[in-house]
């Protein structure tokens, strides 16, 4: 390709991606969600023996001490299958209630709730 018409076809490509519409918030986008991520509780290390004393204070009545029901229809925590489910899906479900439990919210904080799930995990 001769010298001109390159330097033609990059001036044509310049004036082109000029006039090209911008994307507002496209590359702020990616750091609003890092914030955000790293503001999440489940960011922060969580609390083990933390939440062996907020579990046996909440839960151990229903779920016994060792993860073992003492209720019927209660998790049995001691079984690996039963924490398959991912930290933020089990903090929904002490949050909110589920069947005979009742709902923590506004008893519990988000994070006092994931140190009891990560030392539900220690059952394992």
């Amino acid at each position: 390709m001769a010298k001109g018409a390159n330097e033609r076809t990059m001036r044509q490509g310049i004036a082109k991606d000029e006039k090209a519409p911008r994307r507002r918030g496209s590359t702020a986008a990616p750091w609003l969600l890092i914030a955000a991520l790293m503001a999440w509780p489940a960011a922060q290390a969580a609390d083990t023996v933390k939440g062996a004393e907020l579990y046996r204070l909440h839960c151990a009545g229903c779920h016994g001490g060792d993860g073992r029901p003492v209720m019927p229809m209660a998790p049995d925590f001691s079984r690996p299958t039963t924490l398959l489910k991912p930290d933020l899906t089990l903090l929904a479900a002490i949050r909110n209630g589920r069947g005979a439990m009742p709902a923590y919210q506004g008893l519990l904080r988000d994070r006092d709730i994931l140190d009891v799930v990560a030392y539900l995990r220690t059952f394992r």
